[in-house]
């Protein structure tokens, strides 16, 4: 049902008092528990109020409000006028309450107990883990499929996956625990906020077998202190993804428009955010290589084929800051041995810093080449090159070349070094002050 004719109005004044309303405003601010010339009692109009007041601007934007049993689609447009706020409301259709999340098994402790279920959940939109009870925070911002490996149903579906998609309820997806392989049995939920927007799913898990131990390798000595970093460094992820992806959010405007300085304090808290976060990598990483014991799997690889990823991912930033990459044919194989996912690392971090290094205008080159039985790629840029007395310094733990510039760790070269000597190989620089500089990543031949 939609309400015919011209735009309800309303005007709310300095303190938040509804002082003017058409009939249907007046009607719907009643209901929600408001008083005749009161503070205005639906939130969602309050919120683009205040919004708009702070902002100085007019605020035009489509909100869902509860009016009893039904939800209420309006769009709202708010205009400062002075010290007031008028609002023009078009639209005013209703719909169907949607149901919120309360009434899933989740929220309801007691149909949870009934369930017998040794678990709960809950994720993000992107099936993050945002919750887990009994507490584990250290998995919290991991995927779920971190805790648990999805198994397929009779039919070779994924229920959870088939749900997802239509933002629906599932029940029975197949599971077991990554840690000792229990079966389980996963049910779920969608959640919505108060809006209706959609965001995550909240859900439990019911084990349905004992767990079979699962052995570490005969030569590895315990590692709990690095199960320790990797559950510190999941628990700082997950809040520092949070801090980066609302710094993004207010940045770039998506609630309305803000002003230019708050914009730019946004952008900082993001780019203080993503440090945060590759500090907390390095960190995780550093605690592993340092262990006792560490070592890397090694494998026949495609060298080449890790360049062209390590490249596309980089590309976005490149592009930003105006530096192009000569990268060498696409069709070109290169087969190595070593661990490909640590290659991978290895060739983010040296074309991410000759990225960072170089110029506006400048480029950067990869080529590659092989040797009897060691293949090397080499990364070139056209920064300011390192001098001879600090090319042995920039692969010690927390050192850089100039401590004053911004981004980087000190962290990344000595990690980089330390994993291709682990796979039987290395990485050396040559460079001049005012040269740039080529770093030389080294890898046994296939």
């Amino acid at each position: 049902m939609t309400l015919d004719g011209a735009p309800v109005h309303g005007v709310v004044d300095g303190d938040g008092r509804l002082i003017e309303a058409d009939p249907p405003l007046a009607a719907l601010h009643a209901r929600a528990g408001g008083a005749e010339g009161g503070v205005i009692a639906v939130p969602q109009l309050a919120a683009l109020v205040r919004l708009a007041r702070r902002l100085g601007i007019a605020i035009s934007r489509g909100v869902i409000a509860a009016d009893g049993e039904h939800d209420l689609d309006l769009w709202v447009r708010a205009q400062p006028d002075g010290e007031r706020v008028r609002l023009a409301i078009v639209g005013w259709s209703v719909r169907p309450a949607t149901s919120p999340f309360a009434a899933s098994p989740f929220e309801r402790e007691h149909d949870f107990q009934r369930a017998g279920a040794d678990w709960r959940w809950e994720t993000d939109t992107a099936l993050r883990v945002t919750a887990l009870l009994p507490a584990a925070e250290g998995l919290l911002g991991e995927p779920l499929t971190r805790l648990f490996a999805l198994r397929e149903d009779e039919d070779g579906g994924f229920p959870i996956l088939a749900a997802l998609a239509a933002r629906t309820r599932f029940d029975g997806q197949r599971a077991a625990w990554r840690d000792d392989g229990r079966h389980l049995l996963l049910d779920g939920a969608p959640a919505f906020d108060g809006e209706g927007a959609f965001i995550g799913y909240r859900g439990t898990a019911t084990s349905l077998g004992a767990a079979r131990p699962v052995p570490p390798p005969a030569d590895e000595a315990p590692a709990s202190t690095d199960a320790f970093g990797q559950r510190l460094g999941s628990a700082l992820r997950a809040p520092l993804d949070r801090i980066v992806a609302n710094a993004d959010s207010i940045g770039a405007q998506v609630d309305g428009p803000i002003r230019a300085d708050y914009a730019r304090y946004a952008a900082d808290i993001a780019s203080a955010g993503r440090h945060l976060l590759d500090l907390v990598g390095d960190l995780v990483d550093l605690q592993a290589i340092e262990r006792s014991g560490f070592r890397v799997e090694t494998a026949p690889f495609d060298l080449g084929e890790s360049v062209r990823r390590a490249v596309a991912l980089l590309a976005p930033r490149a592009e930003a800051g105006g530096v192009r990459i000569d990268r060498p044919p696409a069709d070109e194989a290169l087969a190595v041995r070593g661990d490909s996912r640590r290659a991978l690392q290895i060739l983010v971090n040296l074309i991410g810093n000759a990225i960072r290094y170089s110029p506006p205008g400048g480029a950067v080159w990869l080529r590659w080449e092989r040797e009897g039985d060691i293949v090397a790629v080499v990364v070139a840029d056209q920064g300011k090159g390192v001098a001879p007395e600090d090319q042995a310094r920039i692969f010690e733990k927390f050192e850089r070349v100039d401590p004053a510039e911004p981004g980087g760790t000190g962290l990344g070269l000595y990690i980089a070094r330390r994993l291709a000597r682990a796979m039987g190989g290395d990485i050396a620089v040559d460079s001049a002050a005012g040269q740039g500089a080529r770093f030389i990543f080294t890898l046994p031949a296939a």
